[in-house]
């Protein structure tokens, strides 16, 4: 297929753009570029790209694409928070604009990156599957849900939306973040010696390594349209369903001499979920979420030492709020987020 994959120079895009490329996809890029700079280790080779604003796209940045595999997005709570209205503005209405023009221009298949935080405050330890009952918490995960909606309702014999519902991420990417969960507690480790939880470690979350999304994105691709048409996939494993305290225990084995410190001084977090991720794996024969929680701690420790990760460039270039925060300071980018 010839595809448009925007957001390909941020975390997950850039680990996603070579794992379609070697499964025979031509890939064209569209980012606005805001995080293209945030490089640990060699700087990746990116492809041919549209450098653009999602809210700028055009009919013309569609025109000639078999299939769509939308990333772009302010990526992640504490972010979308600080701004609700950009959040909206970019994830919901830029979204669901882009669904429009892809499907407008012939598109056929249209993958999103959408999360299981929509699951949000689910208020138990059950094994919540995809008709499990949606309770956003944050702007982020609120404009996912609408984003879903809004495409449910453009589907048709032409046009297969998908609604791939990441786990949160975690490992190595060239175009680093360190705002998330295992990540951001490794980096700490490798740099202080310590690894600090700052709630009380009792909330659960699902997470998938960038690898095992990037194929199941590409797997979701070529699926026959009658097993994913308008249909949701929580993507990840059950194995990697962890409290955040048992998060940081396969952090302080993957530190050598590392200790660990649970503070609880936010208290309890509102956001915590175990997801089931059966469906995934019976729509796509083959599939399986390969990376453990204690693999990719070890990846990231292996990495940051390779690279020489710099405290100043964990906590600002690498952590997307404080990266944003740094460019509106300097200049690079204006009060709405465009270059």
């Amino acid at each position: 297929m010839r595809l448009l994959l925007t957001g390909h120079q941020g975390y997950l895009g850039t680990v996603m753009a070579p794992v379609l490329a070697e499964a025979g996809h031509e890939v064209v890029g569209l980012d606005s570029g805001l995080f293209a700079d945030c490089v640990l280790g060699p700087p990746p080779a990116d492809p041919e790209t549209y450098a653009v604003d999602l809210r700028d796209v055009g009919p013309e940045h569609l025109a000639g694409f078999d299939a769509v595999v939308h990333l772009a997005a302010l990526s992640n709570d504490p972010l979308g928070s600080l701004a609700p209205e950009l959040t909206y503005d970019i994830n919901h209405h830029a979204s669901s604009r882009l669904a429009r023009l892809a499907r407008d221009a012939g598109v056929r298949r249209f993958l999103y990156a959408s999360t299981c935080s929509v699951y949000g405050a689910s208020g138990g330890d059950d094994l919540l599957d995809e008709d499990a009952p949606l309770r956003p918490v944050t702007p982020y995960a609120e404009s996912k849900v609408r984003v879903e909606d809004d495409l449910a309702a453009l589907a048709d014999d032409d046009f297969t939306p998908v609604f791939m519902r990441n786990a949160t991420a975690f490992g190595f990417s060239p175009r680093l973040r360190a705002d998330i969960v295992l990540n951001n507690l490794t980096g700490h480790a490798c740099l202080s010696g310590e690894v600090r939880v700052l709630s009380d470690g009792t909330p659960w979350r699902p997470l998938v390594h960038a690898r095992d999304i990037a194929e199941a994105f590409a797997a979701a691709l070529t699926a026959p349209r009658e097993a994913v048409h308008a249909k949701a996939f929580n993507v990840g494993t059950e194995r990697n369903n962890l409290t955040v305290a048992e998060i940081a225990a396969e952090v302080v084995e993957a530190v050598p001499g590392a200790t660990l410190v649970i503070t609880g001084e936010t208290g309890a977090d509102p956001r915590s979920y175990r997801v089931d991720f059966s469906r995934i794996r019976a729509a796509l024969p083959g599939y399986e979420a390969r990376w453990s929680v204690k693999d990719g701690a070890v990846e990231l420790v292996d990495a940051y030492r390779e690279y020489g990760l710099t405290r100043e460039d964990f906590e600002r270039r690498f952590t997307r709020l404080a990266r944003l925060s740094d460019r509106r300071e300097a200049g690079t980018v204006d009060s709405s987020l465009r270059p």
